[in-house]
């Protein structure tokens, strides 16, 4: 299976301290990884890197982009397999090649809509110009209507379609997870990188959540790169789990094979099962 996204070497400090130190690994097309740690591991470091809101002192994040995508957005690639060096790229741009994430804490518009919410996650896609739609020229309005469908199609797909004109201020946390992930949705993504999304959540939801997960690889055949502390969720989803501990590699394998590992027993237990 060719890979979607390359960690090579990465590492980044921050007042001399490592918080990750010459990390390597690669996710798959349409696979769901894992990557997981103790805490104060670097995972959420690791995330910040690739999606370039963290610049790493060294390392390349290879990401495999469609021709297509490229030359609707007048891009090429680094190289001839399609591939672009995200380092030093600037964040906002990150989504254009199809890469999305969601946050430990939710990041949502409280004072707009769930359906206007989801469709800022599709701005990158808007042909009509800021004049035509200012002036709601016929360009405009069918443009907006056709994303507004799709908007709505990633909410009824994540089960609160039924809540789409409702500001999402006020909604429970599990709806605002669940918001933060249609609007992933709505950009095409060959990648989405999730973070922690099950924090917060009770056990029922948590169940919901893993489902989705695997839905959302299904429906949309993009891949899943996964940081989350519940155990349960990363063995039964994950197709193959990295394990960093201070932010250097640990242990690579499927959920069998890192729950037996002695190296990963020692970071999360502080000893190892053959003392």
């Amino acid at each position: 299976m060719s890979e979607v996204l390359r960690v090579e070497n990465l590492s980044i400090s921050f007042g001399g301290l490592a918080a990750v130190d010459d990390l390597s690994f690669s996710v798959s097309d349409q696979e769901i990884f894992g990557l997981i740690g103790p805490n104060g591991a670097g995972k959420t470091t690791v995330f910040n890197c690739i999606t370039q809101f963290y610049k790493p002192d060294k390392g390349s994040v290879w990401f495999t982009v469609d021709p297509e995508r490229l030359a609707a957005r007048r891009q090429k690639a680094d190289n001839a397999e399609g591939q672009i060096n995200l380092v030093g790229r600037p964040v906002h741009s990150i989504i254009n090649y199809g890469l999305v994430r969601t946050f430990q804490n939710v990041e949502i518009i409280g004072e707009l809509s769930l359906v206007d919410n989801v469709l800022i996650g599709g701005h990158v896609d808007f042909r009509a110009s800021m004049l035509s739609q200012m002036l709601r020229l016929p360009r405009a309005r069918a443009e907006e209507k056709a994303y507004r469908e799709k908007a709505m199609e990633a909410l009824d797909f994540l089960g609160i379609g039924h809540l789409a004109d409702q500001l999402a201020g006020g909604q429970p946390y599990g709806v605002r997870k669940r918001l933060e992930m249609a609007r992933t949705l709505m950009a095409e993504p060959k990648l989405i990188i999730l973070d922690e999304p099950a924090a917060g959540l009770n056990e029922s939801e948590t169940d919901g959540l893993a489902e989705t997960i695997r839905e959302i690889r299904r429906r949309y055949e993009c891949a899943i790169l996964l940081v989350e502390h519940d155990m349960g969720l990363v063995m039964s989803v994950c197709d193959r789990i990295c394990a960093i501990s201070f932010g250097k590699f640990l242990a690579m394998g499927t959920p069998a094979e890192i729950q037996q590992d002695p190296l990963v027993h020692e970071a999360y237990l502080g000893e190892r099962d053959d003392v």
